[in-house]
């Protein structure tokens, strides 16, 4: 299994930039995918970013394409991802989340995933 603990949202203005952290413990040796997912009011998951932490290839979605940044951080075991450029339409809850061991592409959708942190609020 897989604990991950979020960091790092808050509050800011539009354009503003936040940076969010998901500290991953347990069997993280094997090579998943973990990133991030956000939850809008009224709307479905949808992912922002996750990467694979051995191959340490990104994957983003449409709306962060160009504009948010994920990494790994193997020193420290944490997936970290800039926002940047914020819109109000980002307010939300950011949520970590860790796919199965040894994937050889990450998913696209929240059942893809079955880890998960308790979220971190974003607003805008």
């Amino acid at each position: 299994d897989v604990q991950l603990v979020e960091s790092g949202g808050g509050s800011v203005q539009p354009g503003g930039s936040l940076t969010l952290s998901c500290a991953a413990s347990g069997d993280t040796d094997n090579n998943r995918c973990i990133g991030y997912f956000r939850q809008t009011p009224g709307n479905e998951s949808e992912r922002v970013a996750v990467i694979s932490t051995r191959r340490l290839v990104p994957y983003y979605g449409d709306s962060a394409m160009g504009r948010h940044l994920i990494s790994h951080n193997s020193a420290n075991n944490t997936v970290d991802l800039q926002l940047r450029f914020l819109n109000p339409e980002a307010t939300g809850i950011d949520y970590c989340a860790a796919g199965p061991p040894a994937t050889l592409r990450c998913g696209t959708t929240p059942s893809n995933f079955p880890f998960w942190g308790l979220g971190t609020q974003v607003t805008v």
